[in-house]
């Protein structure tokens, strides 16, 4: 058993992997294309070219494919070993016996890992690093292959104090066992559905239908990903920004969510070129 299957087996940690996998079976051209848009968007640019690009917690695969697609060099690892397969399944499909894209397997918590990969124009880690068990170390090392001038492209969980903490809780019942998923899927999963079909209703459109058109994930999917996304930590957004800027980066855009979901940081390294 690896070290992940033994994390999960004991109620430690989501089963990733699983899950992108099964993710990957609804990937199509619009999900590519809506996950490209949102990389140009928060990095403000049109397109990759010329660029070193790494994936840190590469996931379902599917933005290292939407930045190779924009043109930059990719390398891409994860930690759960299922996760690692999504990204070299997706590099097999698209981009067969390319030198460009580099698929591997490694931990954010590495920092001599993460130094030896080199630098990198832009280095993307997307609802990650919460997941590591050990979040600050890992917001840490991942500055470590930003070229000077580069960008770091972060997401990570809101801080709502007792709520975050409440979902914390969940969280460990849903990894908890079979009993413990089949309740909290019981009690979420038609919440889920029944807020995300009136919201539908309310605009008139079919179930979920907007949803694709947020980075191109699948409703679904993520609803799985958050009821049992262990380990979880939470920050603040001014956390970040001044965990950063004693860093010497700077911060170039932000998005932030006024609920339990992702708050979006691109900062620029300051380093002199």
């Amino acid at each position: 058993m690896s070290p992940v299957e033994q994390e999960i087996a004991e109620g430690g940690r989501f089963a990733f992997g699983k899950n992108w996998a099964d993710f990957l079976a609804t990937l199509d051209e619009e999900r590519i294309r809506e996950a490209e848009a949102s990389l140009k968007a928060m990095l403000e640019l049109d397109g990759l070219e010329g660029k070193r690009f790494l994936d840190v917690g590469s996931g379902s695969g599917l933005f290292s494919l939407a930045a190779r697609r924009l043109g930059a060099e990719v390398v891409s690892f994860d930690y759960d070993p299922r996760s690692v397969a999504c990204a070299a399944a997706l590099k097999s499909r698209f981009f067969p016996d390319d030198a460009k894209w580099r698929v591997e397997r490694g931990s954010a918590l590495d920092a001599a890992y993460l130094r030896s990969l080199g630098k990198f124009d832009v280095v993307y880690s997307w609802g990650v690093l919460h997941h590591t068990g050990d979040m600050w170390q890992a917001l840490d090392n991942v500055r470590l292959p930003v070229a000077p001038g580069g960008s770091l492209f972060i997401a990570i969980y809101n801080d709502q104090g007792s709520a975050s903490r409440r979902w914390r809780r969940v969280k460990q019942l849903y990894c908890s066992g079979w009993a413990g998923k089949s309740a909290v899927c019981a009690l979420f999963v038609p919440y889920f559905f029944l807020r995300a079909l009136a919201a539908s209703l309310a605009a008139g459109r079919n179930v979920g239908a907007d949803y694709k058109k947020q980075r191109g994930m699948s409703m679904t999917h993520d609803w799985f990903d958050w009821l049992g996304g262990l380990p979880f930590e939470v920050a603040k957004p001014e956390e970040i920004f001044a965990f950063y800027k004693a860093k010497g980066f700077r911060l170039t855009n932000l998005k932030t969510d006024n609920g339990y979901g992702n708050n979006q940081f691109v900062l620029q390294n300051g380093e002199p070129r």
